[in-house]
């Protein structure tokens, strides 16, 4: 990943954390060029320094917008329950 690339990352988590609450996925739709694999290692990257920060509140909401992306790109597995 370019160091261009992980800037571009690292602005639309700031962009996520800072906005009003309910407003996530507008920030996201906004730059769906970002959306990918990538982005979502780089946000639990992130929520992991935040935890060690003693910041759990901000690490929490990342990974919760983690999971949600990864869901919606196809990278989360879904488990079914079993029969």
């Amino acid at each position: 990943m370019s160091e261009h690339r992980q800037d571009q990352y690292f602005n639309l988590i700031d962009q996520l954390l800072k906005c009003p609450s309910g407003q996530e996925p507008q920030v996201l739709d906004s730059q769906p060029d970002l959306l990918d694999a990538e982005l979502v290692k780089t946000l639990m990257q992130v929520a992991t320094m935040m935890a060690h920060q003693d910041n759990q509140d901000a690490a929490k909401f990342l990974i919760y917008v983690a999971r949600q992306l990864s869901k919606e790109l196809g990278l989360y597995p879904q488990v079914s329950p079993e029969q």
